[in-house]
This record gives structure tokens, C-alpha cells and sequence, in this order.
């Protein structure tokens, strides 16, 4: 594992033409009460080996962020998935590891950084500097992921990124957000060009083609961020 330090520029640097392309899962530590949310995330991993795709991911062991993670290093090898996770929560994911070790061969690659906000950095650093077709995606998950996916969405608003985000509607799931969004554009708190920021994917396939397909709004902020 490697010690990252925190991440001050979220602009891609100069990379080769042949870059791949790199997906952000945001998803839950927990399994969820019905079968279908874990069945997503592999069915995610599934459709990531058949395109190359990498994930990058928050480094968790449990739940869908495990599920996915092993299903693709299984399907990929180790080198495919890139899980970023804070020194405080990697040794709660110990206490669950045999010999309090998280295996790359199982997990893939894991980079430790020292808090919260260097980890969403990171994560979204690979994702910028990732090839066509790369973004973020949500499957389903609590606080946390509510608050990552929203976090990119305002990233892309503000003109810091523009590549896709996409949530993964597992059952209904997300509808209750999708619904607020179009509430926030009824309201005249969202832009209406905005309101495509965040799209929705009813499966596996339709998310990776929706972020092949993404087009940014031309309702975002045309500002100017310096990595300084």
C-alpha cells in the first residue's frame, strides 16, 4: 500500500493520447437488505472487464464497495481496481481481514491518504486525468455516497470537471433524488440545462454508455480554476 499525500490540484496534468478510461464508484459499505444491490455491482465490474475500464473507489472491503472491487480483480486482475481509503478507516477494514491485512490480489491496488477530503481529491484527480468514457458513477449507499456524488455533480457545475455522473437506479432507489432534482429546477434553484448534470442509468451497460455519451451543460459556470 501506498501513503498518498493530499491531492492540491484537482486540473489533469499533460498525460499520452493512450490513456484509459478510469471510473469513480461511490457505493455503499453495506450489502443493503435486498440481493439486487450487490447483483449491480457486479454486474458493474462485469461490464468494466468487458470494456478495460479501471475503477478507482473509496478502498472498502464490505459490502458493495467489496463486492465490486473483488468481483472486477477477479475478473481483471489486480491492476484494474485502485481503492483510496483514510489511515483512520483502513483499520476498521483490518479488524474484518485475515491477519488484519488487506490483499491486493483480492482488493487491488490501495493508497492510504490521511483524511476524507484527499481521498474525494484523489479519486477525482484519476478520473479527470482518465481517457474517454471516464466519470462517476453511484451505485446505492448512505450519507457517504449521497454526499460524493453530489460533490462531483457541483464540481461539474462550477466548471471544474466535465465529465460524466451517473446514478445507477437500483430498484427505484435514487428516484426519490432524481425527483428533487427536477423539484429544484421547478423552484428555479437549478438551472434547467443543469438538471442533465446527474443521469440517471437503469443498468450496468446503460451507465458506462451514458458517461461514453456524456455532453457537458452549457448552463455551468464558465470559470477559471488555476492549480495554484
Amino acid at each position: 500500500m501506498a501513503i498518498q499525500k493530499p491531492i492540491e490540484a484537482l486540473l489533469p496534468t499533460p498525460l499520452s493520447t493512450s490513456r484509459p478510461t478510469v471510473i469513480c464508484v461511490f457505493c455503499g459499505a453495506s450489502p443493503g437488505t435486498s440481493p439486487t444491490h450487490l447483483a449491480a455491482a457486479r454486474s458493474l465490474a462485469h461490464v468494466f472487464h468487458a470494456h478495460s475500464i479501471t475503477l478507482v473507489y473509496g478502498g472498502g472491503t464490505q459490502g458493495l464497495m467489496g463486492e465490486i472491487a473483488r468481483t472486477l480483480v477477479s475478473l481483471s486482475g489486480p491492476a484494474s481496481v485502485h481503492g483510496v481509503i483514510p489511515e483512520a478507516l483502513l483499520s476498521v477494514e483490518q479488524q474484518n481481514a485475515p491477519n488484519r491485512q488487506i490483499a491486493e490480489g483480492t482488493y487491488g491496488r490501495m493508497t492510504i491518504v490521511k483524511d476524507m477530503h484527499s481521498r474525494k481529491n484523489l479519486m477525482a484527480k484519476e478520473v479527470i486525468e482518465g481517457g474517454p468514457g471516464s466519470g462517476f458513477v453511484a451505485l446505492s449507499g448512505g450519507y457517504g455516497t449521497l454526499e460524493e456524488l453530489m460533490e462531483v455533480a457541483t464540481w461539474n457545475q462550477l466548471g471544474i470537471h466535465g465529465k460524466g455522473v451517473v446514478v445507477f437506479n437500483v430498484e427505484g432507489y435514487y428516484d426519490g433524488l432524481l425527483a428533487w432534482v427536477r423539484t429544484a429546477v421547478s423552484k428555479g434553484f437549478i438551472a434547467p440545462g443543469n438538471a442533465g448534470i446527474l443521469v440517471e442509468a437503469l443498468d450496468a451497460e446503460e451507465a458506462v454508455r451514458q458517461l461514453r455519451e456524456y455532453r457537458v451543460s452549457e448552463d455551468r459556470f464558465q470559470l477559471e480554476w488555476s492549480q495554484n
